[in-house]
């Protein structure tokens, strides 16, 4: 077997470690924000909406990277590894500038088209948050493709420590401007541009070492190859267009979701805060399975792929029933950290629930499974799913539940659910037909 149970632990234990700390930083960022008021807190809550549009475009970008480089070493190629590298993070610096100008010129207007019906105070607590945070991307950009060629040699424990060092940057400064300088929105988007300032420049130096078994070189970075770039957009832009619109849905939604009031906006944002910690090992489990599914096709055995598959997908199961059930028994604790209305409270109580209950029946075969199918090359396919699923039950139904139903939030949130029952079962008639294996890129 190409990965024991011990370098599977190895590999995944180190990404649950950081994304426990993405998430608790997550937490960290609304409980703190919450004290400045419910407008801060949905300003920031609906931004974080069109952040992570622009999250996930980077994290495309990273993931096709990272797909090219586990293929030849898989391969046993490492010169040609090594060149994806550093051609990743070229088309990385490329992309990601540009959308940090495209974000700073036509902020308002970004926000206006998405969110113009809001209350005059949560658009400005928006505008403050989104210029601060569109400052960031080019880093963020950096950092996520240095991550993935990290976790590509299964050096894994190097992005954990990293994430550490950002995450406590992250919280100090949102202690010091939330709580100390009462600087609101300013006072979590600040610390957030820090960090991933310091994380880029350390994972960018990091990515340079010659003793690592893959690194990038000065030369190739400056080199414009039209053929290695030209495989890793291959991956980049389905995934790109499918998570991108995937997030996109959630954009539109959130903004079926700002006619609603501002408790049910704050509930919305508290609730998508503590929902990640029931899924917080299948996101670590998502970063994993592009390494081991990447090199296992690269060396064109498609058996262990297939075993290593449904081996991940059987553990992701588990975790998130184990950890899905003990958020629920815990939420009046949980509930306790926020400064919420009543009203809020009540809402954000039903959505966790609705949340960890469909999370353990659908998150794995809606995300798992297609980032394993995505590894082997075959992108095109979660790209025309997602964006069928995303228009017809994640926006269209949003908007039949919430709004013509007159459900509201827990309208939207039966949408999800509809939008993750399509993908995960398109996404195994996909995985049973075994038509992924005909897509290996090198």
């Amino acid at each position: 077997m190409m990965f024991s149970n011990k370098q599977l632990t190895k590999l995944i234990w180190p990404l649950v470690i950081e994304q426990i700390l993405t998430m608790i930083v997550g937490m960290a960022d609304t409980m703190m924000v919450s004290y400045a008021g419910e407008a801060a807190i949905s300003g920031v809550g609906l931004v974080d909406m069109i952040n992570n549009l622009i999250i996930t475009v980077l994290a495309a970008i990273a993931t096709g990277g990272a797909v090219i480089v586990c293929q030849y070493l898989g391969s046993q190629k490492k010169e040609q590894a090594n060149f994806a590298a550093s051609q990743l993070m070229t088309i990385t610096a490329i992309i990601s500038i540009a959308i940090m100008v495209l974000c700073l010129v036509f902020h308002r207007g970004l926000l206006q088209l998405f969110f113009g019906s809001i209350e005059a105070d949560v658009m400005n607590a928006c505008i403050i948050y989104f210029l601060i945070t569109a400052l960031s991307f080019p880093f963020l950009g950096i950092y996520n493709s240095s991550a993935a060629i990290f976790r590509s040699i299964e050096k894994t424990k190097v992005t954990m420590y990293i994430s550490l060092l950002m995450n406590i940057i992250n919280i100090i400064g949102n202690y010091i401007g939330v709580i100390i300088l009462q600087a609101g929105v300013a006072g979590v988007a600040f610390p957030t541009l820090i960090s991933r300032i310091v994380a880029a420049i350390i994972m960018l130096v990091l990515s340079f070492n010659h003793e690592n078994p893959i690194y990038i070189k000065t030369k190739e970075i400056f080199t414009f190859n039209t053929t290695m770039i030209k495989k890793i957009l291959q991956i980049a832009v389905p995934n790109g267009i499918e998570n991108g619109l995937f997030t996109l849905g959630r954009v539109l939604v959130t903004s079926i979701v700002a006619v609603f009031g501002t408790s049910q906006i704050a509930a919305n944002s508290v609730a998508g805060s503590i929902d990640q910690i029931a899924v917080v090992v299948v996101n670590a489990i998502n970063l994993g399975i592009v390494t081991v599914v990447g090199q296992c096709v690269g060396a064109n055995d498609y058996d262990q792929a297939t075993y290593y598959i449904k081996k991940l997908m059987k553990i992701s199961y588990i975790i998130t029933a184990i950890i899905g059930g003990v958020v629920i028994l815990a939420l009046p604790i949980l509930l306790n950290l926020y400064s919420l209305s009543e009203t809020a409270r009540n809402y954000t109580y039903i959505l966790v629930i609705m949340h960890n209950i469909m999370a353990f029946a659908l998150h794995p075969t809606s995300f798992v499974l297609p980032n394993g199918l995505r590894s082997a090359g075959d992108v095109k396919y979660s790209m025309f799913v997602g964006i069928i699923s995303m228009l017809i039950f994640r926006l269209g139904s949003a908007y039949l539940f919430g709004i013509i139903f007159d459900l509201g939030i827990i309208g939207v949130w039966i949408a999800m659910g509809a939008d993750w029952a399509c993908r995960s079962v398109l996404f195994m008639i996909r995985f049973v037909s075994a038509k992924w294996k005909e897509y290996k890129l090198i």
